[in-house]
């Protein structure tokens, strides 16, 4: 059988990463097995990866919100657009909870001209900076031009002092960092020019997604008890992270939901953050 990727081309359907993707969502073994064989009996040959997706995804639903919910992690990472503020506030959040200082939004004079730069931090006496790449297709990949066009601009502030959090300090460290994938020669290149990658599946010990596991770093746009409306809005009031509110549940009256739809939104919400995903890839 096959399935059809964003991009036109076919390729087998693959049942053990189906598999593997769903027992990452939190259920258990006879609850994996169900939506498996629910989902095997409605796919057919040439079906697009969004069906199988959204197939799985409502499946996942029945049994569980909180499921479903970090079944989409790599979905909900593409709904902080359209045009990728909000993912970079999110990286801005995500250096934090790994003991960063961070900030966004910043612009530096370099030796030939000015930058904005994405996110800013600082950690153990260095500083780094991050260009986020954020994209709304499911298979896209930056390329290798993408890498070499920020190793010029992270030339241009290299050796220069700037004042960040109540220090002078120089640029050490540059990252590029996306919601979407590597191509081969970006990853070469940045290697070999010692550009800091990150990505959905990269570096493999330490990527996207399994920073986000591990720190139950889940953005709102997961929760499957909210409307995209909804989502917004509180990403507008900056509340980005599932954590936000857990904490501080009082912060989803803004929404105006009634009772028992902010008692479901935060039994979700806490159910999201319970559960941690095992290490295994």
């Amino acid at each position: 059988m096959q399935v059809k990727k964003y991009s036109g081309e076919l390729v087998p359907f693959n049942g053990d990463a189906l598999r593997h993707s769903l027992s990452r969502s939190g259920a258990n073994n006879d609850q994996v097995n169900e939506v498996y064989s629910s989902v095997l009996g409605e796919i057919y040959d040439g079906i697009s990866t969004r069906e199988l997706y959204q197939l799985a995804f409502d499946t996942l639903k029945t049994v569980r919100n909180s499921f479903a919910a970090r079944y989409s992690l790599k979905k909900a990472l593409r709904d902080l657009g359209p045009e990728g503020f909000y993912f970079e506030k999110y990286i801005s959040h995500l250096l934090r909870s790994i003991g960063y200082e961070s900030t966004t939004g910043q612009t530096v004079q370099g030796h030939a001209v000015s930058h904005e730069l994405d996110v800013v931090a600082y950690k153990d006496g260095k500083l780094m900076t991050a260009e986020c790449k954020f994209r709304n297709d499911i298979d896209a990949k930056i390329s290798v031009t993408t890498a070499m066009y920020y190793l010029s601009r992270f030339k241009d502030i290299s050796g220069i002092d700037y004042n960040f959090f109540g220090k002078k300090l120089q640029f050490q460290e540059g990252w590029l960092i996306t919601n979407a994938y590597f191509t081969s020669d970006s990853i070469d290149f940045a290697t070999y020019y010692g550009i800091n990658l990150l990505s959905w599946d990269y570096p493999k010990e330490n990527s996207i997604k399994r920073r986000v596991d591990k720190a139950v770093f889940y953005p709102v746009t997961c929760l499957t008890t909210l409307s995209d409306l909804e989502e917004q809005q509180l990403l507008k009031n900056q509340l980005i992270l599932v954590k936000d509110i857990v904490n501080n549940p009082d912060k989803l009256d803004i929404l105006g939901l009634n009772k028992e739809r902010k008692e479901k939104v935060l039994k979700e919400a806490t159910e999201l953050l319970d559960y941690k995903v095992e290490e295994e890839y």
